[in-house]
């Protein structure tokens, strides 16, 4: 199948899913994980009518917005960012997903203060308690969306979270629960007046990929990061970056 066809049938899929539980299909917002395809294919995902772009490596970032191949839609980085990068994505996307300790947060604030500019982000959650994965623990989330007033140049737009691989459909449902009731408390406290309201809006709940978005949108989910439903398998033997 083609791109094209393929984000068809994943805004169908979307669509169903979001019916299915009472939600407005236009509530969720479908982000193509882009990472190892080239800039042709990702125009041709904006052509078929995706909802933003995004990237996990700096390097093909760079690469692809030197040949403006966003163009069309806003691009996020989706991936692991390292502080020493922070200079590369700042300022260059539109929403940065996985901020995943006070350091990068630190740090993303001060550059966005150079640049004089205030950057979206994303909180990222390692919902699973995974030892090989980055993010901040439940538990953490809040005390530190609470310290939101502290980082002038930064806007908290919700949360993000990689769950555990699932083998089969419903594995993940007890983590996207627990990661829909975060964003229920973070709102709570803004309107409790807990903590600063404008620089933390907490609107987007981004979670759900190729293998389970369904129940991630039945779980709140306000975008989807699709690679595979969209681009195909991945081809590892051929990464330029092994």
């Amino acid at each position: 199948m083609s791109i094209a066809e393929n984000v068809a049938r994943v805004r169908a899929q979307m669509e169903a899913a979001a019916l299915a539980c009472g939600r407005d299909p236009g509530q969720i917002k479908l982000c193509a994980a882009t990472k190892m395809n080239g800039p042709e294919a990702v125009r041709q995902a904006i052509a078929a009518g995706v909802d933003c772009c995004g990237e996990n490596r700096v390097q093909e970032l760079t690469a692809k917005l030197r040949e403006n191949a966003y163009q069309g839609a806003p691009v996020h980085f989706i991936g692991h960012l390292q502080t020493n990068k922070v200079r590369q994505v700042v300022g260059k996307v539109d929403l940065i997903q996985s901020v995943d300790s006070l350091r990068l947060l630190r740090a993303i604030d001060a550059e966005a203060a150079r640049q004089g500019l205030v950057q979206d982000i994303l909180l990222e959650v390692n919902i699973g308690g995974e030892t090989s994965k980055s993010g901040f623990a439940p538990e953490q989330v809040l005390p530190v969306v609470e310290e939101a007033g502290n980082f002038s140049n930064i806007c908290i737009k919700g949360l993000m979270a990689i769950p555990p691989i699932s083998y089969k459909s419903g594995e993940n449902i007890k983590f996207f629960q627990k990661m829909f009731q975060l964003t229920v408390d973070i709102k709570n406290k803004i309107t409790d007046n807990v903590i600063a309201d404008y620089n933390v809006i907490a609107d987007c709940l981004s979670m759900g990929m190729s293998g389970d978005y369904p129940d991630a949108i039945a779980c709140g989910s306000t975008m989807i990061r699709v690679g595979t439903a969209i681009f195909g398998a991945r081809d590892y033997a051929k990464d330029p970056s092994k």
